[in-house]
């Protein structure tokens, strides 16, 4: 099992792009950014171009609103091509808040929305001509980026129709807040079977994680900093199903021990690549990528 670590961008791209280095340096498979307001992925890995090598970069996630798919997949291609093929892409439609409130656009039915711009995207980052003319998109034409082989096409997927889309049309899932039990049971089966006849899927799962001395403190700063995430429809169905109050409930903290016993029970219960979101005090950050660090080096392949 991989083991990647993701950072919230918030830093100078300067600082961020040397964040990246220092991730390749520790051994980790994959440095993981996502859209959080702030400045957008591909660019920031486009940036980086042949620098760090060793370490992969992937998206969690970027939007598929308001990107047309043919645009995204000219981004996508661009930035796979300056990084020398390290690129996964992770996509996923947000959620209808972010959508309407942000955007000021109308929110889809999102498995449609994503079926199509995922029938677009994913035959274009292969090279191919399209002419589609759906229900919620339109695309006529490709990308011309000779020389690059496609990038790693992930979605963002909780619920099971998502799930499933994720194993028909994409190589894998990437889902958040989810324990290892619900992984085993739900997600898992979900995904390979409906990637039956392709290749083994990549499950890829956020994991907030602190490796700290004050595991209730660190609880109640999840609690008040990712309370939010609790109200958005798709991610409120996940946490009822599995039985989870909030994001809090699926932290895992502790000191080393109990953390690399936790990162153990997703990897048996099926995760292909865990994505480290570092919580708590600075210096359990701290502590908590020395001990990702160390896990990546020794699981990695």
């Amino acid at each position: 099992m991989d083991i990647g670590l993701s950072s919230y961008g918030a830093a100078p791209i300067p600082e961020l792009l040397t964040e990246i280095e220092r991730a390749a340096a520790d051994g980790f498979s994959r440095f993981w950014l996502g859209e959080h307001g702030g400045w957008d992925p591909l660019t920031v890995f486009a940036a980086l171009g042949d620098r760090a090598p060793g370490i992969e970069v992937a998206t969690s996630v970027v939007g598929t609103y308001p990107r047309h798919p043919l645009a995204l997949a000219a981004q996508a291609l661009t930035t796979h091509a300056a990084t020398g093929g390290r690129l996964t892409l992770g996509v996923g439609p947000s959620h209808a808040p972010v959508v309407e409130g942000r955007y000021g656009l109308t929110w889809q039915p999102p498995v449609q929305h994503t079926r199509e711009i995922l029938d677009v995207l994913g035959r274009v980052l292969r090279g191919e001509e399209v002419e589609v003319r759906g229900q919620v998109v339109t695309a006529v034409g490709g990308v011309a980026a000779p020389g690059v082989t496609p990038p790693s096409l992930l979605l963002a997927a909780n619920g099971p129709r998502m799930l499933a889309l994720a194993g028909e049309q994409a190589d894998g899932a990437l889902t958040m807040w989810t324990t290892p039990r619900f992984l085993d049971e739900v997600v898992v089966p979900t995904v390979t079977t409906a990637a039956a006849g392709r290749a083994a899927p990549r499950i890829v799962v956020g994991l907030l994680a602190s490796v700290t001395f004050d595991v209730d403190g660190t609880r109640e700063r999840v609690d008040a900093g990712f309370r939010q995430a609790a109200t958005l429809p798709t991610f409120r169905a996940l946490l009822d199903r599995q039985g989870s109050a909030g994001p809090a409930d699926t932290l895992v903290a502790g000191d080393e021990a109990a953390v690399e016993k936790a990162v153990g029970r997703f990897a048996d219960a099926g995760a292909t690549e865990l994505i480290i979101f570092p919580v708590g005090l600075p210096e359990d950050q701290g502590r908590t990528v020395a001990l990702s660090a160390d896990l990546a080096r020794r699981h990695r392949g």
